[in-house]
């Protein structure tokens, strides 16, 4: 039996974010067996935490959906983070984390909620005409919906898709059909002086999720893209929504790192025998 914890990710409110299952102590678990308990606990993510390979880490973690594994995730970044510290976890940095995954050496940073330094991306920049058909097919949307849209894949795949404002993003409704391997990410602006700066929704269904409630890695995405830029340098970013979830994403560019930051809660503890 393992140590294990679920934790509710990007909310302030209890049960308002997005949960993520952690083994701890899973060296020696197969990676058939991961990704098995990954699709028996049926959560956009499941994480196991492990020695580091690298020296300069304080852990390694590996992150499953339902379906696959992925190098990086950040609501999972967040989590483990909180657990594996919860849990006894003594960093070589009094003020950071370091988090070995499979795109590298993440910093976590420990101020008044964990918050991680986005991810080099692996694409960005514009899209051809043909994504842009299919993207806008299966968002069920037309040329006059879109304001702009860009690559930002940091390891999930995201293209994000700049929209009027945020009922625009709320009003989305996919054509699940026309996704193909498609993840693609939604955000539009709230007025001025509104609580978030924007409403973010994320569809991936070719990783096994159809509607993620709040994720990290494409905040980090749409930060690189537009912070500084379309919106502030430093801004929160509301999603889950249209999920009944109450997600917050603090995003802050500074210079040329953008951090993602959330708050994190564990709602259950307890043991596992996975790999037992």
């Amino acid at each position: 039996m393992r140590p294990f914890s679920q934790v509710d990710v990007f909310s302030t409110e209890p049960l308002k974010g997005n949960p993520v299952a952690v083994v701890h102590d899973a060296d020696g678990v197969g990676e058939e067996e991961m990704q098995r308990f990954a699709h028996w606990t049926n959560l956009s993510e499941t994480t196991f935490l492990l020695a580091p390979t690298d020296p300069a880490a304080d852990y390694r973690l590996r992150i499953f959906t339902p379906g696959t594994e992925l190098p990086f995730a950040g609501h999972p970044t967040i989590g483990s983070a909180h657990a594996w510290l919860e849990a006894g976890g003594v960093p070589r940095s009094a003020d950071e984390v370091v988090q070995e995954c499979g795109a590298g050496l993440l910093r976590i940073r420990r101020n008044a909620r964990l918050a991680f330094a986005a991810p080099p991306l692996l694409r960005d920049g514009p899209v051809s005409e043909d994504e842009r058909k299919q993207i806008l097919t299966a968002l069920r949307l037309t040329d006059d919906d879109v304001v702009d849209l860009s690559w930002g894949d940091n390891g999930p795949g995201w293209v994000v898709v700049l929209m009027r404002d945020a009922d625009a993003v709320l009003e989305v409704r996919p054509d699940w059909s026309s996704f193909g391997d498609l993840d693609i990410g939604v955000v539009g602006p709230y007025p001025p002086g509104s609580e978030c700066a924007v409403e973010v929704r994320a569809f991936c269904p070719s990783i096994g999720v159809v509607e993620d409630p709040v994720t990290g890695s494409l905040n980090a995405s749409v930060g690189q893209w537009l912070a500084g830029d379309s919106l502030p340098a430093s801004y929160v970013a509301s999603q889950g929504t249209a999920l009944g979830r109450r997600g917050r994403v603090h995003v802050e560019k500074e210079g040329d790192t953008v951090w993602v930051g959330g708050d994190a809660a564990t709602t259950i503890k307890g043991t596992v025998g996975v790999g037992a």
